[in-house]
């Protein structure tokens, strides 16, 4: 089975979508984005958070692509912002437990 992050790194999408959750994500905070997309409680760990996001980024994709109505851009652009958040946090913190 691949990780998580060689399966994030396999993900294609349009490069001014990717931009933008970039861009979007350098601002990115895990206690204000996180419960708004995943549900208000106990936040998931970062690992549990990505599968959790990929999920409803494929979902989203799949709308996108089909060109459903009820797709929402700014709704895929905020799932893909927490997405590249959490794997920047998850690269840094499995390049920190390599090192030790």
């Amino acid at each position: 089975m691949q990780d998580i992050l060689t399966m994030l790194n396999a993900v294609r999408r349009p490069e001014l979508m990717m931009r933008a959750a970039r861009i979007g994500a350098q601002s990115y905070r895990r206690t204000a984005h996180l419960p708004r997309l995943l549900g208000y409680g106990v936040l998931p760990r970062h690992a549990p958070a990505v599968l959790r996001l990929m999920e409803m980024e494929a979902a989203l994709e799949d709308m996108r692509t089909r060109d459903d109505a009820s797709y929402s851009v700014v709704r895929h652009l905020d799932v893909l912002i927490a997405l590249v958040g959490e794997a920047r946090v998850l690269s840094t913190a499995q390049a920190s437990t390599a090192i030790t």
